[in-house]
C-alpha cells in the first residue's frame, strides 16, 4: 500500500515539477506515473554505482557532485521517455531539485498517514 501510494504522489509531484516550472513538460498523468517509475528505477539501481564511481570527485566538492549525479539521472528519464521531456542540463538540475524538495514532503506525507 505505501509503495502504490508514494508512486501515486511521486507521479502528481513531477506533475506539480512541470507545472512550476517551464524546462520540465509531462504531457499527461499516465507519462507523469511512467516517469516516476523509471526516476525510481534509476535512483534504485543506478544512483548507487555512480555515487560509488564518483566518490573522490564526490568529497573534493564536499558532496555537492550528488546534485549532479541526480540531474543527469533526471534528464536520462527525460531522454528515453516519450511524454516526459527535460530542456537540458540545467533544467534537469532545477527539476530534480524541485521533484527531491516535492519528494520530501511526500515521503514525510505517507509516513504520517500510514503511522495512524
Amino acid at each position: 500500500m505505501k509503495l502504490i501510494l508514494t508512486w501515486l504522489l511521486a507521479a502528481c509531484a513531477l506533475l506539480m515539477v512541470a507545472y512550476l516550472y517551464p524546462g520540465v513538460q509531462v504531457q499527461n498523468f499516465t507519462s507523469a506515473l511512467v516517469a516516476a517509475l523509471v526516476i525510481g528505477l534509476f535512483n534504485m539501481v543506478l544512483r548507487p554505482i555512480l555515487v560509488v564511481l564518483t566518490l573522490p570527485v564526490t568529497i573534493v566538492t564536499l558532496g555537492l557532485f550528488l546534485f549532479v549525479i541526480n540531474a543527469l539521472l533526471f534528464w536520462a528519464a527525460g531522454s528515453i521517455l516519450a511524454g516526459f521531456h527535460v530542456n537540458g542540463f540545467w533544467a534537469a538540475l532545477l527539476g530534480s531539485l524541485i521533484y527531491s524538495a516535492l519528494m520530501l514532503l511526500v515521503n514525510a506525507a505517507v509516513r504520517s498517514l500510514l503511522a495512524r
